[in-house]
């Protein structure tokens, strides 16, 4: 009998010293895998830093304060959780930054086609209700081209468009009403609709809105 309680004994601390040396080596694992999470969430942290630009940022202000108030009542408690809403408050101010100098470019290149000579003669034809001469159309699409860089050859990359559907779009792109570019380009409204919305079904292989075709076309 005291043989057999002393082989149940040596068995029983045999299983505590294995589940003891398991528990500790899981233990090393899973610290070491957190600590290789985390320097892996810093490299991400820093590439992101280095992304920024020196420009102030207008839009998302108030996320991006709620993101910072976060970050500084975490400190240390949760070094991933507090990686991860730095990272996404630097993505967040990456983002607008862009946006702000995307909107500030759109500005500029407004401000000049408003005051170019092409914009005034398309403007006096809007007036008297007369179509754009082969001239005039030249000359705006240069000014557009110049501006929008290559934008009629990304035009006709995507697909081979008529005289009408890339007129069409490219006073779409200068921001004209359906009913303006109707006058322009001597066709009804209800034409200038259809051109549009068959566009982005040729350019998409799926059927679209005359508004998605100017939306594409405002992005670009």
């Amino acid at each position: 009998m005291d043989e057999l309680l002393s082989i149940l004994t040596v068995r029983e601390l045999f299983l505590v010293i294995f589940g003891t040396v398991t528990y500790a080596a899981l233990f090393v694992v899973a610290v070491q895998n957190s600590r290789r999470k985390i320097a892996a969430m810093q490299e991400r942290l820093d590439r992101a830093h280095a992304m920024q630009q020196q420009y102030d940022i207008e839009g998302g202000r108030q996320k991006i304060a709620e993101l910072e108030s976060l970050i500084k009542k975490m400190g240390d408690e949760n070094s991933m959780l507090r990686l991860e809403l730095e990272e996404k408050k630097l993505a967040l101010d990456y983002n607008n930054k862009v946006a702000i100098i995307e909107n500030e470019k759109r500005q500029q290149a407004e401000t000049v086609i408003f005051s170019s000579d092409i914009y005034r003669r398309l403007q006096e034809c809007l007036n008297t209700g007369k179509s754009l001469n082969y001239q005039d159309w030249a000359d705006l699409t240069e000014l557009i081209d110049s501006i929008y860089t290559g934008l009629t050859e990304k035009l006709y990359s995507l697909y081979p468009m008529s005289e009408q559907e890339l007129h069409v779009s490219l006073l779409t792109k200068i921001h004209l009403q359906p009913r303006d570019i109707a006058t322009l380009t001597a066709h009804s409204k209800e034409s200038v609709a259809t051109t549009r919305s068959r566009l982005y079904s040729k350019v998409f292989g799926r059927k679209g809105s005359s508004k998605e075709w100017d939306d594409f076309i405002l992005s670009l």
